[in-house]
């Protein structure tokens, strides 16, 4: 490799690693804002907040790596061009794709690495984070017993304190609910003072409680709800004991997340989508069959009878078109029985209506299933051409912009960025509503973003100056002395 190589492979490496952990932090950073809520307040260990960030992070993969090449490339290149060494690159005779020639490589490399991140790593790490996630976003908040508030954290217990001294273990003016059996509020304690502490394991939270009563409604006993018995017992000295096993953060087998399609890889995901339209074929098969067997007794009728005959006297509207006249059918039974009949058979058709309606969309939830599925499969190999297409937007336009820093570059990407994820948003969006085919809403972006960086490469290649105002100027100058000419 030539010292060329080196020379740019450094220029480009260095960018590419910053941008892409700004860009990471920057996503990681939004995620703690939405969820902010959910981890504040639940006395959650440090290596778990870790681990969720982690995972959290790694999910963040397919947005940041995209954006970090479009960035990385524009500022390399743009560097190159504001301090003149792309100027004397090509006057040494070096032409453009030559000096790209490394980087490309690169790109090349780093498409792979990013379809074996998406097929092998991204299922693993969303089944890691999601799985977390649900188990964070359900656990309990952690004990917390505030001042003259009723706290019903602890399974069958609702507890009150009046005032808590200094020390933060003595409180005064105590009340306990014990609601364990189910039976609502018929089994009170309160004390004057007491003192809270946690077990040597701190799975329970001890009460030792001084100066109190015990009251409870005796409802095991016969007639009570005549006499009404009522219990109170006067202690001096009383223990209590409450499980704080739920407010634990208890983790939920991630085996019952697996079968969801953004955790499966390419082959499981084939596997998933031949399994379900299986499912739907056997389905339609079923449903077909009940509804041949609910009109049963007219699949063996011949339309040709005098029921759907025309009358002699009536002309016919239209070649080979029958009507269907209710007075042959119904002309043999009784008046009286005639209404019931039509009832029977309304109801019956509206039966029929309704478990068809319910088929269909039972097919269509399966078949939007299947649509997010292929979308999943598409998403794989979109990403890494992202990345590749990517670099060839943003090379050509940092050698012809000739702005380096995160100034300019930064603009122009954020606003190729935004418009490559709204065209992959609105496809995916329509491939998941099954209005247009899966693979033509996922590969949109990347059919938008071909000419794009075909164009933006023959520019810089021939050194056009694309962004220079008075060339922009002339161009439309020359365009209205044109049309102004044909008026004329």
């Amino acid at each position: 490799m030539k010292r060329l190589d080196w020379f740019i492979l450094k220029s480009y490496l260095g960018p590419l690693v910053m941008t892409f952990f700004i860009a990471l932090f920057i996503l990681l950073m939004q995620f703690l804002w939405k969820y902010i809520d959910d981890l504040v307040g639940k006395g959650l260990e440090l290596y778990i907040i870790f681990k969720l960030l982690f995972f959290a992070s790694s999910t963040f993969v397919p947005m940041a790596l995209p954006l970090a090449i479009l960035l990385s490339s524009l500022m390399t290149f743009g560097n190159l061009g504001e301090h003149y060494e792309l100027v004397t690159m090509k006057a040494a005779g070096i032409s453009l794709f030559r000096i790209m020639r490394s980087l490309i490589v690169v790109s090349i490399l780093i498409s792979i690495l990013a379809f074996y991140f998406a097929d092998v790593i991204l299922p693993k790490a969303n089944l890691k984070f999601l799985s977390l996630l649900y188990d964070v976003r359900e656990k309990k908040l952690a004990f917390n017993l505030r001042e003259g508030v009723f706290y019903n954290g602890i399974d069958g217990f609702v507890i009150r304190v009046g005032k808590k001294d200094a020390d933060g273990n003595t409180i005064r003016d105590v009340m306990v609910y014990d609601h364990t059996k189910h039976l609502g509020n018929v089994s009170m304690t309160v004390a004057e003072w007491g003192k809270m502490e946690l077990s040597s394991d701190k799975r329970f939270l001890v009460f030792r409680l001084y100066n109190g009563y015990n009251y409870e409604e005796r409802i095991d006993l016969r007639r009570n709800e005549i006499t009404r018995p009522f219990q109170r017992t006067k202690f001096s000295e009383q223990y209590q004991m409450f499980d704080l096993s739920g407010l634990q953060l208890t983790r939920t087998d991630e085996n019952l997340f697996k079968k969801n399609y953004e955790m499966q890889n390419i082959s499981q995901l084939m596997f998933s989508i031949d399994s379900i339209r299986q499912e739907i074929q056997r389905e339609r098969k079923t449903s077909s069959d009940n509804l041949f067997n609910n009109f049963s007794a007219l699949t063996g009728r011949d339309t040709a009878l005098a029921p759907f005959k025309r009358k002699p006297a009536e002309k016919p509207a239209g070649k080979n078109e029958r009507k269907f006249y209710a007075s042959y059918v119904l002309g043999s039974f009784e008046v009286a029985n005639r209404v019931n009949i039509i009832n029977a058979a309304y109801n019956a058709a509206s039966a029929v209506r309704e478990n068809v309606s319910i088929a269909g969309e039972n097919f269509e939830n399966k078949d939007k299933l299947v649509f997010r599925h292929q979308i999943v499969f598409h998403k794989k190999f979109t990403f890494s051409i992202a990345c590749f297409l990517l670099f060839f937007i943003g090379a050509p336009l940092g050698a012809i912009i000739r702005k380096g820093g995160l100034g300019m570059p930064a603009v122009i990407s954020t606003i190729f960025f935004i418009l490559y994820w709204i065209i992959s948003f609105t496809g995916e969006k329509y491939a998941a509503d099954g209005q247009v085919p899966v693979w033509q809403g996922m590969w949109l972006a990347s059919a938008v973003l071909l000419p794009i960086g075909a164009f933006l490469t023959r520019k810089a290649t021939i050194d056009a100056s694309l962004l220079d105002v008075e060339s922009w100027i002339k161009l439309f100058q020359k365009i209205f002395r044109i049309q102004s000419g044909q008026k004329l």
